[in-house]
């Protein structure tokens, strides 16, 4: 196969004929969603006549309705295992929850579409892969585990790895070059769904985000808070950000951190957990000066919509996570290597190593006063950018 000569993340195959159709395999959160948005972007580029149709969940869809993108349509995925475990707060497959006659519907409706192009843009494909090959593409791309079913054209799966360069190496596979993403743009009806919550008096807007889907990736409370009320010290509005399952967190940070302040400045800081929808998050994001917060999927979509970030990390989420560039992201690392409470290895993560079973945090030993420093100096970055 022609390789051009300028192949960007990997190698660059030669483009397959006739697609007009293509289906992208992606289950999992917010987050998720954002990883592949370059290499979506990508395709789109290189197949600029085909539809680009987005196999993912719930969260997914609200994503792509609310913004403008790379994504044509979603069709959800049924619960599946290794694919999809349905939603966070219901039945999960572990819990020997799988509608098998779902899945069969959805293969059924899936084949009836004839898609050109399938891609596998999920984990290293040990479950992946054969639920791709049954939707009876007529080309096949993606990651692959040794142990996992062959595609058409396969990248090795290996753990560490930045994700967005992770499904841009499959976007090559598939014939499409990287090219520089746009930024996410909120529709305009959810940039004015958000007029109301910026204060016009502050100097500038932190947004903060304290949840994680795993524990073990959340900033303490108690972190949070110093930093906040730091902030908001210095002219800054903030506010937290979390969806409603993360209410009595976000509550927690922002009266933790009025505490730190004097009276006439704890309407600075406050909690809008549960309040926004996802499109209305993306256009709070895109109107903030900086966003703080652990490794969260508000983290990434508000580098995706063009806003900078501070964001704290484990090390090993760090690797496959963490945004590239300096001038407009900063990254602390926690270096904790091993479980907190039973000395288990947690860098033998994701295929390779069962949890432990303890989600004691592991963002441990990070300086508040540098997370301070590093938001108080993007702020003047983006202030400056934004001509303010």
């Amino acid at each position: 196969m022609d390789v051009p000569a300028n192949p960007g993340i990997g190698p660059v195959l030669k483009e397959f004929s006739d697609v007009r159709r293509i289906a992208v395999l992606r289950g999992g959160g917010l987050g998720d969603l954002i990883y592949t948005f370059p290499a979506l972007h990508a395709l789109k580029n290189a197949y600029p006549g085909a539809t680009v149709t987005l196999l993912g969940t719930p969260v997914h869809a609200s994503v792509t309705a609310a913004t403008e993108g790379p994504v044509d349509d979603v069709e959800m995925l049924p619960v599946a295992r290794g694919v999809h475990d349905g939603p966070r707060n219901g039945e999960r497959f572990e819990d020997g929850v799988e509608d098998v006659a779902a899945q069969e519907a959805f293969f059924e409706a899936m084949q009836a579409r004839r898609f050109d192009l399938a891609l596998q843009m999920h984990g290293g494909g040990r479950f992946s892969n054969p639920f791709l090959l049954r939707l009876g593409a007529r080309h096949t791309a993606g990651t692959r585990t040794k142990d996992a079913a062959p595609l058409e054209r396969n990248l090795d799966y290996v753990y560490y790895q930045n994700e967005p360069d992770r499904w841009l190496e499959v976007a090559g596979l598939a014939g499409a070059p990287s090219i520089i993403s746009p930024p996410v743009r909120p529709r305009p009806e959810h940039q004015r769904n958000i007029v109301g919550y910026r204060d016009a008096q502050r100097t500038s807007l932190v947004v903060v985000h304290p949840g994680a889907t795993d524990p073990r990736r959340r900033w303490p409370a108690s972190c949070f808070a110093e930093a906040a009320a730091g902030l908001a010290a210095e002219g800054a509005q903030v506010l937290i950000v979390g969806d409603r399952s993360e209410r009595a967190l976000a509550q927690k940070v922002a009266e933790l951190a009025v505490r730190r302040l004097p009276a006439a400045g704890r309407h600075a800081v406050r909690s809008v957990a549960g309040e926004l929808g996802i499109g209305d998050l993306a256009a709070l994001l895109a109107d903030a000066t900086v966003m703080l917060a652990s490794d969260s999927g508000p983290r990434h979509l508000a580098q995706a919509v063009g806003t900078p970030t501070v964001g704290v990390f484990w090390v090993g989420n760090a690797f496959n996570a963490a945004p590239r560039g300096r001038s407009l992201h900063r990254v602390h690392m926690s270096w904790v290597t091993v479980c907190p409470e039973c000395g288990a290895d947690v860098t033998q993560v994701g295929w390779t190593a069962p949890h432990c079973g303890h989600d004691d945090t592991l963002i441990k030993g990070i300086a508040v006063a540098d997370v301070v420093q590093d938001v108080l100096d993007l702020t003047a970055t983006s202030l400056l950018l934004r001509g303010r």
